[in-house]
Protein backbone atom coordinates (compact mmCIF):
# COMPACT_ATOMS: atom_id res chain seq x y z
CA UNK A 1 0.00 0.00 0.00
CA UNK A 2 2.59 2.47 0.62
CA UNK A 3 4.11 1.93 -2.77
CA UNK A 4 1.44 2.73 -4.60
CA UNK A 5 1.24 5.51 -2.67
CA UNK A 6 4.39 6.59 -3.78
CA UNK A 7 3.75 6.52 -7.18
CA UNK A 8 1.74 9.52 -7.92
CA UNK A 9 4.01 11.62 -5.79
CA UNK A 10 7.09 10.64 -7.67
CA UNK A 11 5.41 11.02 -11.16
CA UNK A 12 3.59 14.27 -10.15
CA UNK A 13 7.28 15.55 -9.44
CA UNK A 14 8.98 14.17 -12.73
CA UNK A 15 5.63 16.17 -14.28
CA UNK A 16 6.75 19.62 -12.64
CA UNK A 17 10.51 19.01 -12.87
CA UNK A 18 11.91 20.69 -16.13
CA UNK A 19 13.30 18.26 -18.94
CA UNK A 20 17.05 18.41 -19.40
CA UNK A 21 16.93 20.28 -23.28
CA UNK A 22 15.41 23.27 -21.00
CA UNK A 23 12.44 23.51 -22.90
CA UNK A 24 9.63 24.52 -20.96
CA UNK A 25 6.47 22.15 -20.61
CA UNK A 26 3.93 25.32 -20.41
CA UNK A 27 5.37 27.30 -23.39
CA UNK A 28 5.33 24.16 -25.77
CA UNK A 29 1.59 23.61 -27.87
CA UNK A 30 -0.35 21.99 -25.97
CA UNK A 31 -1.79 18.55 -26.89
CA UNK A 32 -4.67 18.64 -30.06
CA UNK A 33 -3.37 22.58 -30.61
CA UNK A 34 -3.49 23.34 -34.60
CA UNK A 35 -0.41 24.97 -36.39
CA UNK A 36 -2.10 27.76 -37.19
CA UNK A 37 -3.27 28.59 -33.62
CA UNK A 38 -0.33 28.13 -32.34
CA UNK A 39 1.21 30.89 -35.37
CA UNK A 40 -1.81 33.21 -33.99
CA UNK A 41 -0.35 33.07 -30.51
CA UNK A 42 2.77 33.53 -31.51
CA UNK A 43 1.89 36.99 -33.42
CA UNK A 44 -0.27 38.05 -30.59
CA UNK A 45 2.52 37.93 -28.71
CA UNK A 46 4.80 40.02 -30.41
CA UNK A 47 1.82 42.51 -30.57
CA UNK A 48 2.07 42.67 -27.19
CA UNK A 49 5.55 42.87 -26.61
CA UNK A 50 5.68 46.16 -29.60
CA UNK A 51 3.30 47.82 -27.80
CA UNK A 52 5.09 47.59 -24.42
CA UNK A 53 8.32 49.00 -25.91
CA UNK A 54 6.05 51.77 -27.75
CA UNK A 55 4.73 53.00 -24.49
CA UNK A 56 7.97 52.85 -23.15
CA UNK A 57 9.50 54.98 -25.75
CA UNK A 58 6.54 57.36 -25.23
CA UNK A 59 6.68 57.43 -21.48
CA UNK A 60 10.51 58.15 -22.03
CA UNK A 61 9.67 61.43 -24.56
CA UNK A 62 7.27 63.13 -22.44
CA UNK A 63 9.82 62.78 -19.56
CA UNK A 64 12.39 64.41 -21.82
CA UNK A 65 10.38 67.35 -22.92
CA UNK A 66 9.51 67.79 -19.39
CA UNK A 67 13.06 68.41 -18.52
CA UNK A 68 13.59 70.33 -21.02
CA UNK A 69 10.87 72.46 -20.89
CA UNK A 70 11.85 73.35 -17.16
CA UNK A 71 14.51 75.79 -17.61
CA UNK A 72 12.39 77.81 -20.16
CA UNK A 73 10.67 78.43 -16.88
CA UNK A 74 12.97 79.68 -15.13
CA UNK A 75 14.43 81.80 -17.82
CA UNK A 76 10.56 83.79 -18.37
CA UNK A 77 10.70 84.25 -14.85
CA UNK A 78 14.67 85.88 -14.78
CA UNK A 79 13.50 87.91 -17.65
CA UNK A 80 10.47 89.45 -15.84
CA UNK A 81 12.92 90.01 -12.19
CA UNK A 82 14.98 91.98 -14.55
CA UNK A 83 11.95 93.93 -16.33
CA UNK A 84 10.51 94.47 -12.71
CA UNK A 85 13.96 95.52 -11.69
CA UNK A 86 14.67 97.91 -14.46
CA UNK A 87 10.84 99.86 -13.64
CA UNK A 88 11.53 100.15 -10.20
CA UNK A 89 14.64 101.55 -10.58
CA UNK A 90 13.97 104.24 -13.33
CA UNK A 91 10.69 105.06 -10.98
CA UNK A 92 12.97 105.38 -7.97
CA UNK A 93 15.32 107.64 -9.70
CA UNK A 94 12.29 110.11 -10.67
CA UNK A 95 10.93 110.22 -7.06
CA UNK A 96 14.52 111.05 -5.68
CA UNK A 97 14.73 113.82 -9.06
CA UNK A 98 11.46 115.69 -7.81
CA UNK A 99 12.49 115.03 -4.28
CA UNK A 100 16.02 116.96 -4.98
CA UNK A 101 14.03 119.32 -6.87
CA UNK A 102 11.35 119.86 -4.57
CA UNK A 103 14.32 120.78 -1.84
CA UNK A 104 16.09 123.12 -3.90
CA UNK A 105 15.45 127.42 -3.54
CA UNK A 106 13.41 128.83 -6.89
CA UNK A 107 15.26 130.16 -9.53
CA UNK A 108 14.88 133.72 -9.63
CA UNK A 109 13.18 134.97 -13.25
CA UNK A 110 15.27 138.07 -14.76
CA UNK A 111 13.74 141.72 -14.64
CA UNK A 112 11.26 142.73 -17.52
CA UNK A 113 12.41 144.82 -19.91
CA UNK A 114 9.54 146.92 -19.13
CA UNK A 115 8.74 147.34 -15.14
CA UNK A 116 5.54 148.94 -15.34
CA UNK A 117 3.36 148.28 -18.03
CA UNK A 118 0.58 150.54 -19.74
CA UNK A 119 -2.67 149.35 -19.34
CA UNK A 120 -5.89 151.09 -20.39
CA UNK A 121 -8.14 151.33 -17.75
CA UNK A 122 -11.24 148.94 -17.55
CA UNK A 123 -14.56 150.51 -18.25
CA UNK A 124 -18.13 149.59 -18.09
CA UNK A 125 -19.67 148.84 -21.32
CA UNK A 126 -22.29 151.30 -22.58
CA UNK A 127 -23.55 152.30 -26.05
CA UNK A 128 -20.41 152.17 -28.26
CA UNK A 129 -19.35 148.90 -26.88
CA UNK A 130 -18.73 146.72 -29.45
CA UNK A 131 -17.09 143.10 -30.07
CA UNK A 132 -13.82 145.10 -31.21
CA UNK A 133 -13.46 147.20 -28.43
CA UNK A 134 -14.09 144.40 -26.22
CA UNK A 135 -11.94 141.97 -27.76
CA UNK A 136 -8.97 144.98 -29.25
CA UNK A 137 -6.07 142.99 -28.52
CA UNK A 138 -7.04 140.07 -30.41
CA UNK A 139 -8.48 141.87 -33.14
CA UNK A 140 -7.21 141.38 -36.84
CA UNK A 141 -6.69 143.94 -39.38
CA UNK A 142 -8.67 141.68 -41.80
CA UNK A 143 -11.76 141.43 -38.96
CA UNK A 144 -12.35 144.62 -40.02
CA UNK A 145 -14.46 146.81 -42.79
CA UNK A 146 -13.12 145.01 -45.73
CA UNK A 147 -13.89 147.76 -48.01
CA UNK A 148 -11.50 150.18 -45.97
CA UNK A 149 -8.80 147.58 -46.86
CA UNK A 150 -9.22 147.88 -50.83
CA UNK A 151 -6.33 150.06 -52.27
CA UNK A 152 -7.64 153.97 -52.40
CA UNK A 153 -7.88 155.13 -56.33
CA UNK A 154 -4.58 157.46 -57.63
CA UNK A 155 -5.19 161.40 -57.57
CA UNK A 156 -6.49 162.06 -60.80
CA UNK A 157 -8.70 159.43 -61.54
CA UNK A 158 -12.33 158.58 -62.14
CA UNK A 159 -14.11 156.24 -60.15
CA UNK A 160 -15.57 153.44 -62.22
CA UNK A 161 -17.29 151.71 -59.83
CA UNK A 162 -17.34 152.70 -55.89
CA UNK A 163 -15.58 150.47 -53.60
CA UNK A 164 -18.15 148.37 -51.77
CA UNK A 165 -19.36 144.74 -50.99
CA UNK A 166 -19.26 142.38 -53.64
CA UNK A 167 -21.90 138.30 -53.52
CA UNK A 168 -20.53 135.14 -54.43
CA UNK A 169 -22.76 135.33 -56.76
CA UNK A 170 -21.62 138.23 -58.48
CA UNK A 171 -17.98 137.75 -58.50
CA UNK A 172 -18.29 134.31 -59.62
CA UNK A 173 -20.09 135.50 -62.77
CA UNK A 174 -16.94 136.91 -64.17
CA UNK A 175 -15.46 133.25 -64.39
CA UNK A 176 -15.88 131.21 -67.91
CA UNK A 177 -18.31 128.67 -66.04
CA UNK A 178 -19.93 130.80 -63.49
CA UNK A 179 -21.56 127.64 -61.72
CA UNK A 180 -18.15 125.91 -61.11
CA UNK A 181 -16.39 128.99 -60.04
CA UNK A 182 -19.14 129.37 -57.63
CA UNK A 183 -19.24 125.76 -56.29
CA UNK A 184 -15.35 125.82 -56.10
CA UNK A 185 -15.16 129.21 -54.18
CA UNK A 186 -17.97 128.14 -51.52
CA UNK A 187 -15.79 125.11 -51.02
CA UNK A 188 -12.47 126.93 -50.38
CA UNK A 189 -14.18 128.99 -47.29
CA UNK A 190 -15.59 131.73 -49.32
CA UNK A 191 -16.66 134.28 -46.72
CA UNK A 192 -16.82 137.75 -48.49
CA UNK A 193 -15.78 139.73 -51.23
CA UNK A 194 -15.42 143.52 -52.00
CA UNK A 195 -13.93 145.56 -55.25
CA UNK A 196 -13.36 148.63 -56.47
CA UNK A 197 -12.60 149.97 -59.89
CA UNK A 198 -11.31 153.65 -61.70
CA UNK A 199 -10.21 154.55 -65.28
CA UNK A 200 -7.95 156.84 -66.54
CA UNK A 201 -7.51 157.69 -69.99
CA UNK A 202 -7.95 154.21 -71.97
CA UNK A 203 -6.99 152.43 -69.09
CA UNK A 204 -9.36 150.75 -66.46
CA UNK A 205 -8.15 149.65 -63.49
CA UNK A 206 -10.48 146.77 -60.94
CA UNK A 207 -8.81 145.43 -57.52
CA UNK A 208 -10.90 142.73 -55.94
CA UNK A 209 -10.70 141.45 -52.41
CA UNK A 210 -11.62 137.64 -51.45
CA UNK A 211 -11.57 136.58 -48.12
CA UNK A 212 -12.16 133.27 -46.75
CA UNK A 213 -12.79 131.82 -43.48
CA UNK A 214 -9.11 130.82 -43.03
CA UNK A 215 -5.67 130.89 -44.62
CA UNK A 216 -6.32 127.90 -47.30
CA UNK A 217 -8.96 129.87 -49.09
CA UNK A 218 -6.20 132.07 -50.42
CA UNK A 219 -3.27 129.87 -51.00
CA UNK A 220 -6.01 127.36 -52.68
CA UNK A 221 -6.79 130.97 -55.44
CA UNK A 222 -2.83 131.38 -55.43
CA UNK A 223 -1.78 128.19 -56.91
CA UNK A 224 -5.16 128.13 -59.03
CA UNK A 225 -3.77 131.42 -60.56
CA UNK A 226 -0.20 130.42 -60.80
CA UNK A 227 -1.40 126.91 -62.94
CA UNK A 228 -4.13 128.87 -64.93
CA UNK A 229 -3.43 132.26 -65.88
CA UNK A 230 -0.26 131.80 -68.08
CA UNK A 231 -1.93 129.92 -70.79
CA UNK A 232 -4.30 133.12 -71.18
CA UNK A 233 -0.75 135.63 -70.75
CA UNK A 234 1.06 133.42 -72.90
CA UNK A 235 4.41 133.69 -70.12
CA UNK A 236 4.89 132.49 -66.70
CA UNK A 237 4.90 136.23 -65.16
CA UNK A 238 7.52 137.27 -62.36
CA UNK A 239 6.79 137.43 -58.73
CA UNK A 240 7.25 140.61 -57.16
CA UNK A 241 10.47 141.13 -55.02
CA UNK A 242 10.64 139.88 -51.85
CA UNK A 243 7.73 137.55 -51.87
CA UNK A 244 7.46 133.79 -52.45
CA UNK A 245 5.95 133.14 -56.14
CA UNK A 246 2.37 131.97 -54.37
CA UNK A 247 2.55 135.19 -52.51
CA UNK A 248 2.76 137.64 -54.73
CA UNK A 249 3.26 137.30 -59.17
CA UNK A 250 2.85 140.07 -62.28
CA UNK A 251 1.81 138.64 -65.63
CA UNK A 252 1.67 141.17 -68.89
CA UNK A 253 -0.04 139.67 -70.89
CA UNK A 254 2.16 138.75 -74.71
CA UNK A 255 -0.81 139.65 -76.61
CA UNK A 256 -3.83 141.84 -76.69
CA UNK A 257 -7.25 140.49 -77.42
CA UNK A 258 -10.06 141.26 -79.27
CA UNK A 259 -13.42 143.29 -77.66
CA UNK A 260 -16.98 142.03 -79.36
CA UNK A 261 -16.75 145.68 -80.64
CA UNK A 262 -13.72 145.03 -82.48
CA UNK A 263 -11.28 147.24 -80.33
CA UNK A 264 -7.83 145.60 -79.59
CA UNK A 265 -7.13 145.63 -75.95
CA UNK A 266 -4.16 145.07 -74.08
CA UNK A 267 -3.98 143.44 -70.84
CA UNK A 268 -2.12 142.68 -67.10
CA UNK A 269 -2.85 140.99 -64.09
CA UNK A 270 -1.35 140.75 -60.50
CA UNK A 271 -2.61 139.12 -57.04
CA UNK A 272 -1.36 139.23 -53.83
CA UNK A 273 -2.22 137.33 -50.55
CA UNK A 274 -1.90 137.64 -46.72
CA UNK A 275 -3.74 135.44 -44.24
CA UNK A 276 -6.82 134.77 -45.29
CA UNK A 277 -7.39 137.69 -47.70
CA UNK A 278 -6.27 137.38 -51.20
CA UNK A 279 -6.61 140.43 -53.78
CA UNK A 280 -6.53 140.40 -57.35
CA UNK A 281 -5.59 143.22 -59.85
CA UNK A 282 -6.82 143.51 -63.51
CA UNK A 283 -5.35 146.38 -65.83
CA UNK A 284 -6.90 146.86 -69.44
CA UNK A 285 -6.07 149.43 -72.07
CA UNK A 286 -8.86 149.76 -74.27
CA UNK A 287 -6.99 150.95 -77.52
CA UNK A 288 -4.36 148.17 -77.00
CA UNK A 289 -1.39 150.46 -75.72
CA UNK A 290 1.21 149.63 -74.05
CA UNK A 291 1.28 148.65 -70.02
CA UNK A 292 3.44 149.89 -67.63
CA UNK A 293 4.72 147.00 -65.04
CA UNK A 294 6.53 148.66 -63.06
CA UNK A 295 3.25 151.12 -61.94
CA UNK A 296 0.87 147.59 -61.93
CA UNK A 297 3.58 145.85 -59.42
CA UNK A 298 3.93 149.13 -57.14
CA UNK A 299 -0.13 148.95 -57.15
CA UNK A 300 0.47 145.34 -55.85
CA UNK A 301 2.67 146.86 -53.22
CA UNK A 302 0.31 149.27 -52.09
CA UNK A 303 -2.63 147.00 -51.59
CA UNK A 304 -0.29 144.33 -49.69
CA UNK A 305 0.43 147.08 -46.84
CA UNK A 306 -3.34 147.88 -46.51
CA UNK A 307 -3.74 143.90 -45.92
Amino acid sequence: MEHEQTIPELRKADESAPKPDGSDPAAAPAAGTTPAAAEAADTATADAAAAADTATTDAAADDGAAVAAAPRGRRGRTTLLIAAAAALGVLAGAVAGYAVQYHRDPTPLPPLAQQNLVAPKALAPDDSTTNKTINANRWRVSDGDLVEMLVKPPAGTKVFEAAGYVGLESYAAQYDRPGDGFGRLRDEGFRRAASVSWEEDDQLTKVWLLQFTGWRGGNAEAKSALKSVPAWAGNTGSGLPGLPPDAGHVWMYSKPSTAPGGNTVSHARAFVRRGDVFAEIFVYDRRGGALSESALVDLAKRQLERM
